[in-house]
């Protein structure tokens, strides 16, 4: 028996729906993003409550051992997940999220008979078993459990036509006869599509793919509340699958690419590729007290973040860095590409969790103007988001992506570990520009020498 009245069961839905659509609010900004991840939960939190009192739950006490069990994994870790590491548990979220979507179309296929509810059962499945496989496919390749390159093999194409083709008969069979066999087909077919999906992406573009099955598994769980008749289910679902293609158009145009080249470019030659070749050109290397000398006598310096700063979890120091060279009276700002590490808004967290001020934040199209008017750009960490490569290679991957104009610098500091390509992998033709150093080594180790080195001039 439920404890809630209808009428206050759809009050505290919208309630808890008004919360989600403020959480989305608050997440696009740096300053209120705290605020509204909070407020995001609290509606979350209201909407298990709300589903406990008012509809009439059987086995409550599996249910409760169930969410008992997660929250043991999840706590966990969510806490010791390295910030480098958050992308890959995001794309855990998203395939947990499409699987339980399809593993809850499954069980209520027999509950209805209706055509309309069993197309949104094969959606649900469909849509929910390829964001579960391709998520795993992208968890496996930021972690580098399998190759970050475009994995293809002979006749891929009209293997993944045939895969499609048998899910639409399955699917319309489903329909048709409310089959729980070709459900459980149709379940094999969609996770089969998920990963010829992923595998031929490669390189900087499994990000982008990332925000794309988050939007695939929003739109399975929106058709899920269709299966469930929850209104609340529907509403979230839909705003994840809005604000997910949203994201995934903005890091398109950030890469300068479309979505359908960044998924079958690999066909066609023309995706981002990952590399461990080195290049054997000589380039001019300094040491950190050089590299101190530049920053502490410039007027202006710009430090562009990269994934690199993210994995030797040296943003406490660059950020001190910062703090030092603007008590010498340098002005200093940080440059911000749209796509910087492994997600979008990485470098904006990073540095947040070491306190650089907001304000020192510049946007792509805010601070390229500026670069011109910059005595030093320090590149700590960064690569691709700086190549010129980008403007004047036609053949390059990476070719129209808007870059940060950091050549356009009166000198150019690059902190790299070593020579190896970027996550695109491709050669910078910038680290052998006559007015770039190079200074070789952990970036933590490396900015900590520089900071030492500034404090002493």
């Amino acid at each position: 028996m439920s404890i809630l009245a209808p009428g206050w069961t759809s009050l505290l839905y919208l309630a808890a729906a008004v919360c989600f659509i403020l959480a989305l609010k608050g997440l696009s900004s740096p300053r209120s993003a705290r605020r509204g991840n909070a407020i995001g939960a609290a509606g979350a939190l209201l909407a298990v409550v709300t589903v406990f009192l008012s509809a009439q739950l059987e086995n409550i006490p599996l249910i409760l051992a169930a969410i008992a069990v997660g929250c043991a994994l999840a706590v966990p870790v969510a806490r010791r997940v390295q910030m480098t590491q958050m992308p890959q548990l995001v794309a855990l979220f998203n395939g947990v999220g499409g699987g339980a979507a399809a593993l809850v179309a499954v069980l209520e296929l027999g509950h209805s008979e209706d055509p309309w509810v069993r197309l949104a059962v094969v959606f649900t499945l469909l849509v929910g078993a390829v964001s579960f496989a391709g998520s795993a496919v992208t968890v496996g390749k930021l972690q580098e459990l399998i190759s970050t390159r475009p994995l293809l093999f002979p006749g891929m194409r009209e293997v993944m036509a045939a895969v499609l083709l048998g899910a639409v008969t399955a699917g319309v069979v489903v329909i048709l006869a409310g089959s729980a066999g070709w459900a459980l087909a149709l379940l094999g077919l969609g996770l089969a599509a998920g990963l010829l999906l992923v595998l031929p992406v490669g390189g900087a573009d499994v990000p982008i793919v990332i925000s794309l099955l988050n939007a695939f598994t929003g739109l399975a769980v929106a058709a899920s509340g269709v299966v469930l008749g929850n209104v609340l289910l529907l509403v979230a679902g839909t705003l994840v699958g809005a604000s997910g293609t949203i994201l995934t158009k903005v890091m398109a145009s950030a890469m300068g690419r479309g979505v359908a080249g960044i998924l079958f470019g690999a066909f066609r030659g023309g995706s981002t590729a990952g590399s461990t070749v080195l290049s054997g050109r000589p380039v001019r290397s300094s040491s950190p007290e050089d590299v101190a000398v530049q920053l502490g006598y410039a007027q202006r310096v710009v430090i562009v973040p990269g994934y690199g700063l993210a994995v030797a979890q040296g943003q406490h120091t660059v950020a001190e860095l910062a703090t030092s060279l603007a008590a010498r009276g340098v002005e200093v700002v940080f440059a911000i590409h749209p796509v910087a590490g492994r997600m979008p808004g990485h470098m904006n967290v990073l540095l947040a969790e070491a306190n650089v001020p907001y304000e020192s934040l510049r946007e792509l199209d805010e601070v390229n103007p500026e670069f011109a008017n910059t005595d030093v750009a320090l590149v700590v960490g960064a690569n691709d988001v700086v190549n010129p490569a980008a403007k004047s290679s036609p053949g390059s991957p990476i070719y129209g992506m808007p870059i940060l104009e950091v050549v356009q610098a009166q000198q150019v500091v690059f902190l790299k570990r070593s020579m190896r390509p970027g996550f695109a992998g491709i050669e910078n033709e910038l680290l052998h520009d006559p007015k770039t150093t190079l200074l070789f080594g952990d970036a933590k180790e490396s900015l900590a020498k520089v900071l030492a080195a500034v404090k002493a001039l």
